[in-house]
């Protein structure tokens, strides 16, 4: 099995909402995402103006409630390039007056949960340096844990008044999902697109490219044999993953040509620089490269 590129990293995310001047206030405001443009359908935020990291399109013509245990998204997950820099994001959505829904020391990272106003799953995180993250027990992939995070010592690394925007540098790390069954979404990001699984929990995998301790989570804590929520309800419609060039699609394309005859089904091939198909719980996937 050839290993995914390990330049990959996860480019954008496309959100479905219920509300899409609330949802872009919240992201905007609240987050602290930059705006980039906006209409009556859809709004795009992020710090690159050609490859918006974030984009959210209005449910239409009418917006049903979110079904909790569906399979779809468990949350998006934002890196910050450094702790101050979470921290003062942590200081802007309290200073919006946000609730959080939890905090967490992973071990290789640091971590925040908050929802947004459709309830979707928002994690915004600050890794620690790779040389501290531990080793499996059995040597193959990174120990993941789940403690109670130091937050006022996380808060002390940015003492001041936050600024409106999130710190440059700042980009989805990766994306957690709930899926129906582990296994089979972890065989098909592992065997069938060449991912590492690097770490695992009761009733979750997680697997990443390049060394990464995950840049896709799955989950099925809620969702366990569920199907997806109808198009109707707010959740994700899209992960944009981005390759290093032209010879990694390729190869992708490749991979995916020696995958059992289930993932190769709608895979589609646009061009020289983009690539799509479905996972197995039927979330659109995209790998492309500038």
């Amino acid at each position: 099995m050839a290993a995914i590129d390990p330049r990959l990293r996860v480019g954008s995310v496309k959100l479905a909402v219920s509300d899409l001047p609330r949802s872009a206030d919240f992201y905007e405001r609240v987050l602290g995402l930059p705006a980039i443009a906006r209409d009556e359908h859809s709004a795009r935020l992020g710090h690159d103006h050609a490859h918006p990291e974030l984009v959210l399109e209005q449910i239409e013509p009418t917006a049903t409630p979110l079904p909790p245990g569906a399979t779809g998204l468990f949350h998006v997950a934002w890196l910050h390039p450094s702790r101050a820099a979470l921290a003062e994001s942590v200081r802007r959505v309290a200073r919006a007056h946000w609730p959080f829904d939890g905090a967490s020391d992973h071990g290789v990272s640091e971590a925040v949960y908050l929802s947004d106003p459709d309830g979707l799953g928002i994690e915004i995180y600050a890794d620690r340096p790779r040389e501290r993250w531990q080793q499996a027990v059995d040597g193959l992939g990174v120990q993941m844990v789940t403690l109670p995070l130091d937050l006022d010592d996380l808060l002390a690394q940015f003492p001041g008044e936050p600024a409106a925007s999130v710190a440059p540098g700042t980009h989805v790390g990766h994306v957690h999902l709930k899926v129906s069954d582990v296994p089979r979404a972890a065989a098909f990001y592992r065997d069938a697109l060449g991912f590492r699984q690097q770490a695992e929990l009761p009733s979750a995998a997680f697997l990443a490219a390049g060394g990464y301790h995950h840049h896709v989570g799955v989950n099925s804590w809620q969702s366990r044999g569920a199907g997806p929520a109808p198009d109707s309800a707010p959740g994700l419609r899209l992960v944009d993953f981005q390759l290093g060039d032209a010879a990694a699609l390729d190869a992708l394309e490749r991979t995916l040509a020696d995958a059992p005859a289930a993932a190769q089904a709608g895979v589609r091939r646009s061009g020289e620089h983009e690539l799509s198909l479905r996972d197995p719980d039927g979330l659109l996937l995209s790998f492309r490269h500038d």
